[in-house]
């Protein structure tokens, strides 16, 4: 009892007994309560007052969104203002699958397979994508999608998925001026044709919407608002009915002859304006399946072809101008077989006597050798680059070739003879036009345009009105009934063509396959069209140009002209009368 009261006074006294005092440890204690609260007011005045900055961008990535608004993509049209290009409001629909798996992911595979099947995509692959980027919080499912895709898109209502306002590039035209018009990618850029060189005039300024969004996702506040700019509209010189009638010709030409292509180039002769410029095989712009190189490619100005016996206008031309001879001079060229160094110039049929008329007509490879081995080389070459070839047509399409000029300080006389009858050289069809307009414009170069122009653009006087007018009038000649090209007329029109076929260039030497091509110029009494037809590798045993290119340039001209309302001219070649009786004089003498 006594020890267990002596216990109790014990605990007592202890409990009774003040708390020790420590000096050191409440100064301790005291020293990093100062510590830690002079560094929390040291980094506030830091961030808040010193480098106010990222806080507010910190901020601002948490709250900030900026919506873009897309601006449409100009309009192109042709010259009767016929819509060729537009664009159409279209969706995009994208996911979020770091929002996708916080609302339990894909637990009702059903809605989500629906999803693939509206969107023509694999289930099982559009499920692998989801988990294989579950982290990332932006990915898009597809591009370019229908209203009424997206609408059903929307009636999904799946957790994490979402639609974005686009544009999509139609082109009612289709392949009849695919490669004139182009094609644009999937961010709505130019990547071929006209899309491609005019981007920048036909790309407007997107608009842009800066919120302020909470943690819900609402918006509680509009920082600023950029508008959106459209894009400027084109207005290109191309008639789409000359478009439509020209590229069923050629692709029935590519179809009839197993070719490899075909061509057709036409240009107002007074303005420089191409009217249409097709090539088949085309392809659709609507449909990506069909964007293959060998279907795009614009051959009227990427191929490069040696131009044969179209060029022979430009060697008569030449000495004409240059007072080597004119429309009265006779030139032999013997039994069709003339030596030239150690090499041979054949005629397909004996010309025998003859004027620069009838050379022309009857397209002899002598007679216009011989004028060129007449004349200085710089005179022939002269007037090819004078007309425009071996330079830019003036279009500015992306991808135009130059073709090849030669430039070398000696020339054989068998190559100064062959530069007459369009070997040793290479133009594009684009080029070759142009030298016709030139032609048609009385001896005026002027530079191509693929834009509708109000204007004129002076050309240069590279010809005599009066050797072109001559020339024009031999030119006749050759689409009569005894001409070379007669397959070319047009009934009712005073018709000038030349035509040509040319071996294709091979590594060291040339091919089997030919090249068919027919050059002309329409009304001959007051020339308003001039068209360039080529057709590349025809199979079978008709290849020459007279018998392919003439009659799909009869075909075009015919129905340009009609389309046109150009006035009949036939009746009216009184000159021609002349050249011909000189002609058949010359002839049986």
């Amino acid at each position: 009892m006594n020890i267990f009261k002596r216990q109790q006074s014990k605990n007592q006294r202890r409990q009774k007994a003040p708390p020790v005092f420590i000096p050191w440890r409440f100064g301790v204690i005291c020293g990093c309560v100062v510590l830690a609260l002079v560094a929390l007011v040291g980094r506030a005045a830091y961030i808040q007052v010193l480098e106010p900055g990222k806080l507010i961008q910190e901020g601002d990535m948490r709250s900030l969104r900026v919506k873009a608004m897309p601006s449409a993509r100009g309009i192109i049209s042709d010259r009767n203002d016929e819509h060729l290009a537009v664009s159409v409001p279209v969706q995009a629909v994208w996911a979020d699958p770091v929002q996708i798996y916080k609302n339990g992911g894909i637990q009702v595979p059903e809605r989500w397979f629906a999803l693939a099947d509206v969107l023509g995509l694999d289930r099982q692959k559009l499920l692998a994508r989801l988990e294989k980027n579950k982290k990332r919080r932006f990915i898009y499912l597809q591009r370019q999608v229908s209203p009424a895709m997206a609408s059903y898109v929307n009636k999904l209502k799946l957790p994490g998925v979402g639609l974005k306002d686009e544009s999509r590039r139609f082109y009612p035209a289709g392949e009849v001026s695919a490669h004139l018009i182009g094609v644009t990618g999937i961010d709505s850029h130019g990547l071929e044709g006209v899309e491609s060189t005019y981007d920048g005039w036909l790309t407007g300024e997107p608009g842009r919407r800066t919120v302020r969004k909470d943690r819900y996702g609402r918006v509680v506040e509009n920082i600023s608002l950029k508008k959106r700019e459209p894009g400027q509209p084109l207005t290109l010189s191309i008639d789409q009915r000359l478009q439509a009638v020209a590229y069923r010709a050629v692709k029935q030409a590519v179809a009839d002859y197993q070719a490899t292509s075909a061509t057709v180039v036409m240009v107002d002769v007074r303005t420089g304006e191409v009217l249409a410029m097709v090539n088949a095989p085309s392809y659709n712009p609507n449909n990506r399946n069909q964007l293959q190189s060998f279907r795009m490619r614009n051959r009227s100005i990427t191929d490069a072809m040696e131009p044969g016996s179209t060029i022979k206008p430009f060697v008569v031309l030449a000495a004409m101008e240059n007072g080597v001879a004119d429309e009265d001079t006779i030139i032999d060229t013997g039994n069709g077989l003339m030596q030239v160094g150690g090499s041979r110039v054949r005629d397909v049929s004996r010309v025998g006597k003859a004027n620069l008329a009838k050379i022309l007509q009857k397209s002899s490879n002598i007679g216009v050798s011989k004028l060129s081995l007449a004349m200085p080389i710089d005179a022939v070459l002269g007037m090819y680059s004078s007309v425009g070839l071996g330079d830019a047509s003036g279009i500015n399409l992306i991808g135009e070739a130059q073709g090849f000029f030669p430039d070398r300080r000696r020339w054989s006389d068998f190559e100064r003879a062959t530069l007459a009858f369009g070997y040793g050289i290479s133009v594009t069809p684009i080029q070759l036009v142009r030298a016709y307009a030139t032609l048609g414009a009385m001896g005026v170069n002027r530079p191509l345009s693929i834009l509708k122009t109000e204007d004129v653009v002076p050309g240069r006087q590279v010809a005599s009105v009066e050797n072109t007018r001559k020339l024009l009038n031999m030119l006749e000649m050759v689409t009569g009934e005894e001409g070379s090209a007669k397959r070319a007329a047009v009934p009712g029109y005073r018709v000038g063509a030349k035509t040509g076929t040319a071996k294709k260039a091979a590594a060291g030497g040339y091919s089997d396959e030919y090249i068919a091509m027919t050059a002309g110029l329409a009304p001959i009494s007051n020339p308003r069209l001039a068209m360039v037809v080529v057709v590349n590798e025809p199979q079978g045993d008709k290849y020459y140009g007279g018998a392919i290119a003439a009659p799909i340039f009869s075909e075009v001209m015919e129905s340009a002209l009609q389309i046109l309302n150009v006035p009949p001219d036939a009746g009216t070649g009184e000159q021609l009368n002349i050249v011909n009786n000189r002609g058949n004089a010359h002839a049986g003498t």
